[in-house]
């Protein structure tokens, strides 16, 4: 009677081990065709870079505040044609536009980092484009919502980026407020 019982229970594990081979076979099956079947069809980031005439009118501006508004200026002009694009549909062109929005972003926070002397005209103008860099981040997320899958990971990145340099912008009025580390005495 013992060795029925043993067989039987030896049978029962064979089917358990056959069963859980055949299971964790048939989920590797479909995480398989799951990997496989995904979208790599994302379209690449844009070019960051900016026309000529962009480029030549900001140099050409000496006074931090007239440039800073400037740029602002050019990026709103860049963020208005890529919505137009959008509501045509020409992704391309509004990627074109993204590309050049984000190239004078970068360009414009540069110059401000690099005159950053804790001046109160440079701290005025970083305030001026976080003023500038706040409005443009719904604009950005209206255009991503109605993006094609394609392109919607570049402007979600975009939308991050702009959140970024808002705090990068911000970040020197606050610089001074640290407290030295105070002396020891001894």
């Amino acid at each position: 009677m013992l060795i029925v019982k043993t067989s039987q229970v030896a049978r029962i594990a064979a089917r358990s081990i056959r069963l859980i081979f055949y299971f964790s076979l048939f989920i590797f099956h479909f995480s398989l065709l799951n990997v496989f079947a995904q979208d790599d069809d994302t379209a690449p980031p844009p070019i960051t870079i900016f026309s000529k005439e962009e480029r030549s009118r900001l140099d050409a501006e000496s006074d931090l505040k007239s440039r800073t508004k400037l740029a602002l200026e050019f990026m709103g002009t860049r963020l208005a044609a890529a919505e137009r694009l959008h509501a045509g549909e020409d992704y391309d062109g509004l990627f074109r536009e993204l590309g050049a929005f984000q190239g004078l972003m970068d360009n414009s926070l540069d110059y401000l980092l690099k005159r950053d002397t804790g001046s109160g005209k440079v701290l005025d103008n970083f305030k001026r484009l976080e003023i500038g860099l706040r409005g443009f981040g719904p604009r950005l997320e209206t255009i991503r919502r109605d993006l094609p899958t394609r392109y919607e990971d570049y402007v979600r990145k975009l939308v991050k980026y702009v959140r970024d340099a808002r705090s990068k912008a911000i970040d020197p009025q606050f610089a001074d407020t640290v407290l030295p580390k105070p002396k020891s005495s001894p």
